[in-house]
């Protein structure tokens, strides 16, 4: 029994020496470790910033200054989504907001001691014969009404906290921002203020850790708590107009009515094969079928099929083709007090600006003989300021011709009319118009044309369709694709934007397509076009041109990524202040009528001849 009492003891002992060597072998592998690891770089040193300085009001993290700004008190009422004005900021920010469950019987009974010293305060100014305070009386039905909401489990009770971290470039910026931040929430009688010697706790308590270290609250009930959460999607879904697509927000229905805006003009941007010209052509099958009258200019053939298939007049403007439109077309006024010297000035001034795109440009003596020709080449058809517009014979391009022949200087412009009138140009604008208008869809192919004819022919084809338009007030659409061909030229571009300006007093909306993003936008004109579209539509943009794009429609990040990571038919709708995510879709029937794939189209194609073979048999 001895021996073996020892050798349990050597035992023991044994294993106490070996775990105190295990011990000393971790500590040392752990010490090799930590100088190994001491060279080494992980991930989070690269993102991590250089240094971090804090003060009494702000921290400069890197080369970045921040600043915490919390939520004091609220008004009595506050709308659904208050916060939606800071959160659609486009700025950098932190936005956290802390709730804590209150126990019912706790603020019950707190709320009990209130009400009785509001009656009391409300009895005691009765018994003196003061005059009824409002305050007091709409804090007591407040409190009642709350006191019976949390009494029947409809509402609850919390603490509730909320603060903003807004970043910056430099101090100066950051103090602007916090100002535009606490001014914001000024404007809805909501108190707010930033941190003072709080600036770490304020930064800790808005990163995504979960943790309130300020810890400033403010008691509030379910309701308006409701009301801030931050995660609102735009509705644009109203009882009349048409289908632009899906929200991809909330899976709800985008159905709008342009007309219904302050202008019903809209501008498409996107790069090629995103989608712009199917969703343009859906939105023209479906006002079709509102009555909407629709006019386009086709630069590329892409309308033939859907005009074909609802009955509409296709027109090719080329060289040879036979339908002309005479630029000295005037409009015919119907029932409108418009002076006929001030409808021949204007049609001057649109002249001139078309002879300037076909000669490349006038200088100061050339444009004085080319407006007293112009006046002369009317005056010739007996159209003077006493005409009746109703019952004129426009002239064309040879009247202008034998005008200038007769005219001192006119020389060098006579000999680069010729070439309109008498040379290779000479079918394009030397006739009188033949064109039928009288469909309810109506497009102009210029595709047949050659490059520097196509901005003079689409600027000629929407100065015709404009005087259309003004001798009669109609419910009418002018698309006009690839409209940056029109901003290469100042005289075009100015006319576009007068016409944008112009055509809601006529009922018309103007439709720009454009996949030339940055061009478009660069020319002044080009802006002012956009704001002056009430509608817009980003579909897939290309990254050189997604900056200029962020900062003319003021996107946020988030939305920057979307338009560049967007699938076909997917982007971003605008009306007016509102904007949604958006996804274009079609029925069956539509997408064969109104589709843009070569591939889809030759099916489309050879099914048809299948069927014309068929029929013969």
């Amino acid at each position: 029994m001895q021996n073996l009492k020892i050798d349990n003891t050597l035992s023991g002992e044994s294993v106490k020496e070996k775990a105190k060597k295990q011990i000393a072998e971790e500590i040392v592998s752990l010490e090799e470790e930590k100088v190994y690891r001491r060279g080494t770089v992980a991930i989070r040193d690269l993102i991590s910033p250089a240094g971090l300085r804090i003060e009494n009001n702000y921290i400069q993290l890197g080369d970045v200054f921040l600043r915490t700004i919390f939520v004091i008190t609220y008004p009595r009422y506050i709308a659904v989504g208050w916060g939606m004005p800071i959160l659609n900021l486009n700025i950098t920010m932190d936005v956290s907001m802390f709730f804590y469950p209150v126990p019912s019987p706790i603020i019950l009974k707190q709320l009990k001691k209130k009400v009785g010293a509001l009656e009391a305060q409300i009895t005691g100014d009765a018994e003196k014969g003061a005059a009824r305070d409002p305050i007091h009386e709409t804090a007591l039905r407040d409190i009642e009404q709350l006191r019976d909401d949390l009494t029947q489990g409809v509402e609850h009770f919390f603490q509730f906290s909320f603060y903003v971290t807004v970043y910056a470039k430099d101090l100066d910026e950051l103090n602007r921002t916090t100002e535009d931040v606490e001014n914001i929430f000024g404007s809805k009688l909501i108190y707010s203020k930033h941190v003072l010697y709080q600036a770490e706790q304020g930064f800790t308590s808005t990163l995504p850790l979960g943790i309130d270290e300020l810890s400033i609250a403010f008691n509030m009930n379910s309701s308006p708590i409701a009301a801030s959460f931050p995660f609102i999607s735009s509705e644009l879904t109203s009882d009349d107009g048409i289908l632009y697509g899906i929200n991809r927000h909330n899976n709800s229905l985008i159905i709008f009515d342009r007309f219904s805006l302050q202008n019903a003009n809209m501008a498409v941007f996107a790069t090629s094969g995103a989608g712009k010209s199917y969703t343009v052509k859906l939105e023209v099958l479906r006002s079709l079928m509102m009555g909407v009258d629709i006019i386009i200019i086709d630069p590329e053939m892409e309308y033939q099929h859907l005009c074909e298939a609802v009955g509409g007049t296709y027109v090719n403007i080329s060289l040879a083709a036979e339908s002309k439109v005479n630029p000295f077309d005037l409009p015919r006024p119907v029932g409108q007090q418009i002076s006929t010297e001030d409808v021949i000035r204007s049609a001057i001034i649109t002249l001139k600006g078309l002879i300037r795109i076909m000669f490349g440009s006038l200088n100061v003596t050339e444009d004085s003989i080319m407006d007293r020709a112009l006046k002369e080449t009317y005056a010739k058809k007996d159209i003077t300021p006493d005409s009746d517009l109703g019952s004129i014979e426009p002239p064309i391009m040879q009247d202008l011709l034998e005008v200038l022949e007769g005219m001192q200087g006119a020389e060098n412009l006579v000999l680069r009319l010729r070439k309109f009138t008498e040379g290779t140009f000479s079918g394009l604008f030397n006739s009188p118009t033949n064109v039928n208008m009288n469909n309810q869809l109506v497009v102009f192919s210029v595709r047949d044309l050659e490059d520097e004819l196509r901005a003079m022919a689409i600027y000629n084809l929407i100065n015709y369709v404009w005087n259309i338009v003004r001798s009669e007030r109609k419910k009418r659409i002018l698309i006009i694709d690839e409209a940056w061909w029109l901003m290469t030229h100042e005289d075009s571009a100015k006319f576009i934007y007068a016409l944008v300006k112009r055509c809601r007093k006529y009922y018309l909306g103007v439709t720009t397509i454009t996949q030339d993003v940055s061009d478009f936008l660069r020319s002044p004109y080009g802006q002012s076009i956009v704001t002056n579209s009430a509608l817009q539509l980003l579909l897939r943009q290309t990254p050189a041109a997604i900056d200029i794009v962020q900062k003319t429609f003021m996107l946020t990040e988030g939305e920057k990524y979307l338009l560049l990571e967007s699938a076909v038919g997917e982007g971003i709708f605008f009306a007016g202040l509102k904007h949604a995510a958006i996804k274009v879709i079609a029925s069956y029937t539509e997408d064969q009528l109104v589709t843009s794939d070569p591939k889809q189209l030759m099916e489309i194609e050879k099914a048809k001849k299948e069927y014309e073979e068929q029929m013969l048999k």
